[in-house]
């Protein structure tokens, strides 16, 4: 049987003195009920987790003291992938994370687009983007994930590209937008048509999700101006949700080996 897991943010991680507090420690003594003795395994979020076991529980479940029994490190993903994905109606966003932080994205920027029905801002959209980053440490718990992706936060479509144009990114970066376009391509045509050096994989990459309906006409032309590169998912009209785990399991495909 698997060991619980549970998160220790890496601003308090020290393998000598591991602890559990707050919501995990209530979780692990009053939800699942483990047992001084018992065996669990803890992690930061940036790529090292540990095998530890339950010391005490003198605190009732307010600080739960571990004895660590062995420590071990995740490598980094081989290519950084930031998701750009349009925020789409109802509890669709939290599918997205989950799956997105399972096929190992390393951050995720939700977006609001001119054809995006949700309307956020100020506090609303704080309170979303902290929700969803809880679905993502779940989601880590759940699928034994050591990395866990940053969710940035909500955006428009034009603050996220003048962000792009403004920053520093590896020579290599991968920009790409799924699009319903006469010159959209394949991923792998893609790869192949970098004259740069055609055998090389990029180290990171930016891939763009619209809503349904996709991304308008002045938006597309916004985000290829500043260098994405329209890319096809095939010629089934996606869901957005569909998109999104469609292109995040072809980039790991890809750029993960």
């Amino acid at each position: 049987m698997s060991q619980h897991r549970f998160y220790i943010p890496a601003d308090i991680w020290n393998p000598e003195s591991l602890s559990l507090d707050g919501s995990e420690a209530r979780h692990c003594a009053e939800v699942l009920r483990c047992k001084e003795g018992e065996r669990i395994t803890v992690f930061n979020g940036q790529g090292t987790e540990a095998i530890a076991e339950v010391s005490s529980l003198e605190s009732r479940g307010r600080d739960i003291k571990l004895k660590l029994i062995a420590l071990n490190k995740t490598n980094r993903p081989p290519a950084f992938i930031t998701l750009g994905q349009a925020i789409p109606k109802g509890k669709n966003m939290d599918l997205i994370v989950q799956k997105a932080t399972e096929l190992g994205a390393s951050q995720i920027t939700p977006l609001l687009s001119e054809r995006t029905v949700v309307k956020l801002d100020g506090a609303e959209a704080e309170k979303k983007r902290a929700k969803w980053q809880k679905v993502a440490l779940e989601a880590c718990k759940q699928c034994g994930q050591n990395w866990l992706p940053q969710i940035l936060p909500i955006q428009s479509v034009e603050q996220f590209l003048s962000s792009q144009s403004g920053k520093k990114t590896p020579a290599d970066e991968l920009l790409l937008i799924a699009a319903l376009h006469p010159d959209a391509q394949p991923l792998k045509t893609i790869l192949e048509s970098d004259e740069s050096n055609p055998a090389a994989r990029p180290q990171a990459s930016t891939i763009l999700i619209g809503p349904e309906g996709d991304f308008t006409p002045a938006e597309l032309s916004t985000a290829m101006t500043a260098g994405f590169r329209p890319l096809s998912l095939g010629p089934i009209v996606l869901r957005s949700e569909t998109a999104a785990i469609y292109a995040l399991s072809v980039l790991g495909h890809e750029l993960m080996r």
